[in-house]
């Protein structure tokens, strides 16, 4: 599945995305509010988990790339905890370099739509660090609302939460 908005394409990941996930995931600031930069091999295994989700089928991050020189920026998609199967995370991160231009909330709209549309998912969520208030925003700008404060593989976390219902209503779908 590839997703297009107009200035991205979301495209499953391929194994030839690895140096530049890992150059991003080496990056503090791209992952800030997670375990910390992680080490190529630690990419390595983030990409395969991504890689064997889309080859079983299964919804998975997307690759965010610029519609204009296909660099990959980022990642943004469903993500999936044994903590709490039945519901599914919109997840992502983007290349500092790409802050503030309003890239990520462009893609999460566009997976937003997927879900409810594509996949006919009842409700997503996203678990947020209540200090990281560019993801707060991203999560509202794509209709989610604060739904609980939980603690979340040790950290404190803010569950953001969007029904189909709600998403119907104020975006006119059926």
């Amino acid at each position: 599945m590839i997703l297009e908005t107009s200035r991205l394409i979301l495209r499953p990941f391929q194994d030839e995305d690895i140096g530049r996930l890992a150059e991003l995931m080496a990056s503090r600031d791209f992952m800030r509010f997670s375990l910390g930069p992680y080490t190529r091999e630690q990419t390595e295994t983030v990409l395969q988990k991504f890689l064997s989700r889309n080859h079983a089928g299964l919804p998975s991050q997307f690759a965010v790339v610029l519609r204009e020189n296909n660099h990959l920026l980022g990642y943004c998609g469903f993500l999936h905890h044994h903590e709490a199967p039945e519901e599914i995370e919109i997840g992502y991160r983007l290349d500092p370099a790409y802050w503030n231009r309003g890239l990520i909330t462009e893609a999460a709209r566009a997976v937003r739509d997927y879900a409810f549309v594509g996949l006919k998912l009842p409700r997503v969520i996203s678990l947020i660090h209540p200090e990281n208030i560019p993801s707060r925003r991203v999560a509202e700008k794509i209709g989610m609302t604060p739904e609980k404060e939980i603690t979340f593989r040790g950290f404190p976390t803010t569950v953001f939460a969007l029904s189909r219902e709600k998403w119907q209503a104020a975006s006119g779908a059926g």
